[in-house]
């Protein structure tokens, strides 16, 4: 029988009727008021600010209301069918962690809790080159988990190459290499406190343990941390490519690769073009550019015009269960949740996570229930209607 991740609701109101309520919020739109109260200013405002203005977040949110579902009655909907697989990952839902780094500002346990959580439910897990824990310690809290490895691409390709060759040795089986991020955006929230977590040290572990990085340091990272530091970040930023650096990810890495931060049609054939397996329809949510298109206004294009060709992947915005809907409804095949896992994580490290993705997954359940449908594939744009 699927799994039938609604059932999470039946759960919650019998523990609540014996006196234990949920350890916060089922509201993922509501997590980002309850975080900003446990987590310190600094760390919160790296992880809920954006760019400039933050009007492409908000841009991301208001995408999602201008699309309304259609429920549909007496559709046989007992049963629902949720589980897919994208490129070759089987998964129970078409639901993915996004790649977050510096988790150890949100909680000491870090990636290894979001990966123990991710792992127990079978969801995957898209892993930050920016991560404050090392691939191969991430790999073994996701034990037999799915995993992805999201890449920031260092200018120095002997360091890109063992970098990979870690995360393939470590069972990562998809890259994701993030585009939109080879310098940092305009980030007022970040800027005003003088926070960059990069400088202190955190978010390095992917780095500061790969041999062929400390090869080029005259001391380690544990004896003369701001030179490695600097080192670092002048590897993975200033620098833009161009489309025709792409094979030289192909000659380190053996699985599917999917490039992440597309946003305009023409990039996304291009990427068919590259020989790429996957794309992900992003703006980085909302920190990068501000004033970008949101990421859902761009799908349908998208999706019509390669989705046939490529997987389409989506994210920026995701809080709801009806978010996971509307977007696979206009050609994802799969989503990217961020921030609201990282605010489970800020909650109650790995319980958080789990709370976060089983309240999101519940959700997704019971809304495709409701709406009237069985499986994914009767998710098409018929579902819904523009307001």
């Amino acid at each position: 029988m699927p799994e039938r991740f609604g059932y999470y609701q039946n759960e919650l109101y019998l523990q609540g009727y014996g006196g234990a309520k949920p350890p916060f919020s089922t509201d993922a739109t509501k997590l980002e008021d309850s975080a900003a109260q446990v987590l310190e200013p600094e760390a919160f405002s790296y992880v809920a600010g954006g760019a400039g203005s933050g009007a492409t977040m908000h841009a991301n949110r208001e995408a999602f209301d201008r699309w309304k579902l259609v429920p549909r009655m007496l559709t046989d909907a007992t049963e629902r069918e949720l589980a897919t697989t994208v490129l070759g990952t089987p998964m129970p839902a078409p639901v993915l962690l996004a790649p977050i780094g510096v988790q150890s500002i949100v909680h000491p346990d870090a990636e290894s809790a979001t990966a123990r959580a991710a792992a127990a439910l079978g969801v995957p897990m898209v892993m930050s080159t920016a991560s404050s824990t090392s691939i191969e310690d991430v790999a073994q809290a996701s034990g037999d988990g799915p995993r992805w490895f999201q890449l920031y691409w260092p200018s120095d390709s002997d360091v890109c190459g063992s970098i990979l060759a870690r995360a393939r040795a470590a069972g990562f089986s998809t890259l994701v290499v993030t585009l939109d991020t080879w310098t940092l955006g305009w980030r007022p929230c970040d800027l005003d406190a003088g926070y960059l977590p990069f400088l202190r040290g955190l978010g390095m572990a992917v780095a500061f343990s790969d041999p062929a990085f400390r090869q080029l340091l005259e001391k380690p990272p544990e004896e003369d941390t701001p030179t490695a530091v600097l080192r670092w970040i002048s590897m993975i930023t200033g620098t833009d490519r161009d489309w025709s650096a792409l094979p030289l990810l192909r000659e380190h890495w053996d699985g599917p690769i999917v490039l992440k931060g597309i946003q305009h049609v023409d990039d996304a054939r291009r990427a068919v073009d590259a020989g790429m397996d996957g794309i992900v329809v992003s703006n980085h949510g909302g920190r990068q550019v501000d004033g970008a298109a949101a990421s859902l206004e761009v799908l349908p294009e998208i999706a019509t015009a390669v989705g046939d060709r490529i997987e389409v992947l989506f994210d920026s915005g995701v809080r709801t269960g009806a978010d996971v809907l509307k977007a696979l409804a206009l050609g994802a095949k799969a989503v990217l949740l961020g921030r609201p896992y990282v605010y489970g994580l800020a909650h109650g490290g790995e319980d958080g996570v789990r709370h976060v993705l089983r309240s999101v997954l519940a959700d997704l359940d019971l809304t495709m229930a409701l709406s009237g449908h069985r499986r994914l594939a009767d998710l098409t744009a018929a579902a819904l209607r523009r307001a």
